[in-house]
């Protein structure tokens, strides 16, 4: 008997275990859309149960180049050029911005990014993340960490008041479109020399039609970062990515007015130390001065924001500001929270703490 009811429980659990592993996916049971999912496979249909009413004869040459099928959009040869894009994936009817970032920007507000220079930890992540910033400018120019470690941060708290930012190392597929699965809301592209390096950046940070940012899944599609924004990730992102070019060079002043002007750029950044890195002048001086200037006007013309650090918070028409680093933020935390107590220890005259000899 006790064998018995032992067997019916596990029977029971089998069940259960089999129902909600033919429900898993779901949202309210049948007819409900599946869970938004990063794995771009997670939902493909059941083998052997779908149809293909409008697939070319098994062994025949179907001429689908010259002849469209009944019913298509698209008729005559097929010619990408003159291709009509679907509506599959355009925003639903009267979307509104869940980017802050972007919406904050088009209001013409004052944007900051805090910089995420070195840390790997989640925990200073977040930390930065919710001290008052816009977005996390995290760095992966000049850092050594990889896209594993940064999503494992941005995935821990993905609500935080600041949306992930990133500057990425340059004007490449991998780069932008690791940066986006990851969940990146504001990419920053460093050194943009020529419209063609523009147009790449952009082509890689929008999905067509505007741009060519491939659907290949990541963690940015999952229920757990934005895959339940309203309007769906894939159909809205398009109009809620913010993307940054950087003129640095004196190759980029020369094209500035091209590159602030290419579709899908949210703002170009005059970068204060490396255009004075490429000038060889300083802040203040007259040559120095002008560059900036340039920067300054090829934004203005193009109607898009203007960048710079966040010491140019007051300079005329900046809105969009990169604050300092963890390290920074930390030193200058500690010195307002202790006030004359800073810097006030003891000073032993022995051992490894005792104050160096004159």
């Amino acid at each position: 008997m006790r064998r018995m009811f032992f067997l019916a429980i596990a029977a029971a659990i089998f069940a259960a275990a089999a129902f909600g592993f033919q429900n898993r996916g779901t949202q309210g049971g049948r007819g409900q859309q599946p869970t938004p999912n990063a794995d771009p496979y997670a939902n493909n249909a059941t083998p052997g149960t779908t149809q293909f009413p409008l697939a070319a004869p098994a062994g025949k040459d179907s001429n689908a180049f010259n002849v469209a099928p009944p019913g298509a959009v698209n008729q005559g040869p097929f010619d990408p050029l003159k291709w009509k894009y679907g509506n599959a994936f355009d925003a639903p009817a009267g979307s509104k911005i869940w980017n802050p970032v972007k919406l904050k920007m088009m209001q013409g507000g004052k944007v900051t990014g805090g910089t995420l220079f070195n840390s790997t930890d989640p925990a200073i992540y977040c930390a930065m993340a919710n001290a008052g910033y816009d977005f996390i400018w995290t760095e992966m120019q000049h850092d050594t960490r990889d896209w594993g470690a940064v999503g494992r941060m941005w995935r821990t708290c993905p609500d935080a008041k600041a949306v992930p930012g990133v500057r990425v190392a340059y004007t490449d597929e991998r780069e932008i479109q690791h940066a986006l699965d990851a969940g990146a809301l504001v990419v920053v592209v460093p050194t943009v020399d020529t419209l063609e390096e523009a147009i790449e950046a952009r082509n890689w940070a929008y999905f067509p039609p505007l741009g060519r940012r491939s659907q290949g899944g990541g963690q940015a599609f999952d229920a757990s970062m934005w895959g339940n924004v309203p309007g769906g990730y894939r159909n809205t992102i398009n109009d809620n990515v913010v993307l940054i070019l950087m003129i640095e060079t004196l190759e980029g002043l020369k094209n500035a007015d091209a590159i602030a002007k290419v579709p899908g750029v949210t703002a170009v950044f005059a970068a204060s130390g490396d255009l004075g890195n490429f000038s060889g002048y300083r802040q203040g001086t007259a040559d120095y001065e002008r560059a900036i200037n340039i920067v300054h006007d090829a934004a203005i013309k193009a109607g898009v924001r203007l960048c710079g650090p966040v010491a140019w918070r007051d300079r005329p028409d900046f809105t969009c500001f990169q604050a300092g680093s963890e390290v920074a933020a930390i030193t200058r935390g500690v010195a307002a929270e202790l006030g004359p107590l800073a810097n006030t220890q003891g000073k032993p005259e022995v051992g490894p703490f005792a104050q160096p000899r004159r």
